[in-house]
């Protein structure tokens, strides 16, 4: 039984329709709010029912525009404890600035723990979201964080493609333990793709080589996000030109900036697996993409939180790498 009276579930207007799909998941009533944004661009946020001690779940995708979807998360978060909400606890499908995780430069910031430091000021209690870039980013919060992975949605849908002679691609060194993970899953071997220059401002990389034998294999590149595509479609041609029989793609969180979805149309890539922690708009879809779902996963684990439940026994310890990374 839970201390709070009851569950509800918020949503911003990030990601409504996983919102949805977690409530209906659950099966309780997704919460009424009302959210305005005025021609000087102040964001208002109102709470149309009472949430007081009870347990609010707030579900906010950072994608785009990003910094205004920041802005309204944080604007719920502390309308909800002033409403005296019992908990409130931050569902975050896709943490924004997860790659600006520590200092690799001189004199630049490190925004991931900012945004951290601003989630916890606004009112969050708890973070729930899924397949951080960086593990220590769990480390930024000062409050519990519930960080979650997706990864066995990408397996599955690996498995019933039904490869002969499959070969899990990494698209950098530094990716490399995680798509051994996925390979091994997989029961295949593993190739790693060494970038070595990447321009920082597009996303643009060059002078790529291949760690590992490709030729007539299938491949599956396997990444925890897509954003401009350069590196996807880079490494799809490089495997192509090195004797690849076919090239298929996963990825768990699809940003699909500006220019993205034509590369990928346009490149080698037969196939690519990803999840709805952020909204794709039709426009942004193909007959090569499948969309798994991650309500189910999601609305599981804001019932054992609301309940008091065990999150970790969702994946026990002799099958780490079917739930995770």
């Amino acid at each position: 039984m839970s201390r709070f009276d009851e569950m509800r579930i918020f949503s911003g207007t990030g990601n409504p329709a996983l919102a949805s799909a977690i409530s209906t998941y659950i099966g309780v009533r997704q919460g009424e709010m009302s959210i305005r944004t005025f021609p000087n661009e102040n964001i208002f946020v109102k709470i149309e029912e009472s949430v007081r001690e009870q347990d609010v779940f707030v579900v906010q995708s950072l994608g785009t525009p990003l910094n205004h979807l920041i802005m309204e998360m944080l604007i719920m978060l502390d309308a909800f404890k002033r409403a005296s909400a019992g908990r409130v606890t931050a569902v975050l499908p896709y943490f924004a600035y997860s790659r600006t995780d520590k200092k690799d430069q001189p004199r630049v910031p490190i925004t991931a723990r900012l945004l951290a430091d601003l989630i916890v000021a606004g009112g969050a209690e708890r973070v729930l979201t899924l397949d951080l870039h960086a593990g220590q980013i769990q480390g930024f919060f000062s409050i519990p964080v519930d960080e979650m992975s997706a990864v066995h949605l990408l397996i599955n849908e690996a498995r019933s493609w039904g490869l002969e002679n499959g070969i899990v691609v990494s698209p950098g060194l530094g990716f490399a333990k995680r798509a051994r993970n996925f390979a091994e899953a997989l029961g295949v071997p593993l190739a790693i793709v060494e970038k070595r220059r990447v321009n920082h401002v597009d996303g643009s990389v060059s002078g790529l080589a291949i760690l590992g034998d490709v030729a007539g294999r299938d491949c599956i590149i396997v990444d925890d996000e897509i954003a401009t595509a350069h590196t996807m479609t880079r490494v799809a041609e490089l495997l192509v030109d090195s004797g690849a029989r076919s090239v298929r793609a996963a990825a768990i969180h699809p940003l699909f900036a500006e220019g993205a979805v034509d590369r990928l149309r346009n490149s080698p890539i037969q196939q690519l697996v990803t999840t709805d922690t952020l909204a794709i708009p039709v426009e942004k879809r193909w007959p090569g993409l499948t969309v798994k779902s991650v309500a189910p996963l999601i609305g599981e684990v804001i019932q054992r939180i609301h309940t008091g439940i065990s999150v970790g026994s969702m994946f026990p310890e002799d099958t780490p790498k079917i739930g995770r990374w």
